[in-house]
């Protein structure tokens, strides 16, 4: 037979409303009477009832997280920071991976499996501002990332156009005057590539320098071989340029390889900075100076806000909130 509250109470010589409080943490009880209670519940094994506690609140105690590829080591570590911080609340993540297709995601946000949390962080990758009223929803959500801007919902999101400029300037106060980016999107107005491009020639420009097509390496994917494969066909072409500043830390490194491939010297003939301050950067050789984004203010404020809309703490209108960022000096780019 399931042990009861009828039974952790006669144990412990105190009412079922008792139990009940320190079960769900009632801040006003004597320390005795808690000890006595939880004595009880140990010596019994009993375990709550969660399914018939949530029936009467209302309430799963579970989140979503919708995410495009947990193969990328962003989103990794990112996933990794949201569940984290939920746990540390209490509550638990379910991981949805999109595969950043478009129809995938859409489909996501009328998903019925959505009904065994209560809400979502969500970060798109395939659906666009074109998309924005697929994100009014019944249920608590929050945006991630960088595809839809000024929807219904609270969006968190980094700094990518000033932290791409920061990088490029930092490229620029060592003297680097070639700068070659990897990563761009063919025709992206909207999105992380397009927006740290755009802080890339913002920097360019501001110090007079000229935008040279010639340096810039396409990548329609985020992954080291993208990086290795875009800086081989670089240097297949004959581009000349003392600097490389990958849009993210995975093409950097793979770009860093080939080059180190090639026999060109980092830093002393190529300075190589990345984006986004990943973990192992910290541990390849050269370890890879690259931009803090703010990764995980991000996944913290995500839940923090997802976690106050559930509770009904706020109603005010949606937000964006903007991480801040730093760059992280390290070998591959160190200062003079």
């Amino acid at each position: 037979m399931a042990v009861t509250l009828h039974d952790v109470a006669r144990l412990s010589g105190v009412s079922i409303k008792t139990v009940s409080n320190v079960i769900n943490d009632y801040p006003h009880i004597r320390p005795t009477t808690r000890e006595k209670v939880e004595r009880a519940i140990a010596e019994l094994g009993y375990t709550p009832n969660l399914t018939a506690r949530n029936l009467r609140s209302g309430r799963t105690g579970a989140i979503a997280l919708a995410l495009p590829d947990l193969g990328l080591a962003y989103f990794g570590e990112l996933a990794a920071q949201v569940i984290r911080e939920a746990e540390a609340a209490g509550v638990v993540v379910l991981v949805e991976q999109t595969g950043g297709d478009r129809d995938r995601e859409l489909e996501l946000l009328r998903s019925p499996r959505l009904k065994l949390t209560d809400g979502l962080i969500f970060s798109p990758l395939g659906m666009g501002q074109e998309d924005v009223a697929a994100l009014n929803v019944s249920y608590p959500m929050v945006l991630l990332g960088e595809r839809i801007f000024d929807g219904p919902t609270d969006h968190v999101t980094m700094r990518n156009v000033e932290a791409a400029r920061a990088a490029t300037e930092y490229l620029i106060s060592l003297g680097r005057r070639r700068i070659a980016v990897i990563g761009a999107h063919d025709g992206e107005v909207i999105g992380s590539a397009a927006l740290r491009l755009q802080g890339y020639r913002e920097a360019l420009d501001a110090a007079g320098i000229g935008y040279d097509d010639d340096v810039v390496g396409y990548a329609t994917l985020w992954h080291r071989a993208n990086g290795a494969d875009s800086m081989r066909e670089m240097l297949a072409r004959g581009a000349d340029f003392d600097a490389v500043f990958g849009l993210n830390d995975t093409l950097a490194l793979g770009a860093m390889r080939v080059l180190q491939e090639a026999g060109r010297r980092v830093p002393e003939d190529v300075a190589v900075v990345g984006f986004d301050g990943l973990d192992e950067t910290a541990y390849s050789i050269p370890s890879l100076t690259t931009v803090d984004s703010g990764r995980d203010w991000i996944a913290g404020t995500a839940v923090s806000t997802l976690l106050a809309r559930i509770a009904g703490e706020t109603d005010a209108a949606p937000r964006t909130l903007l991480s801040d960022f730093r760059i992280l000096e390290r070998e591959s780019a160190p200062a003079r």
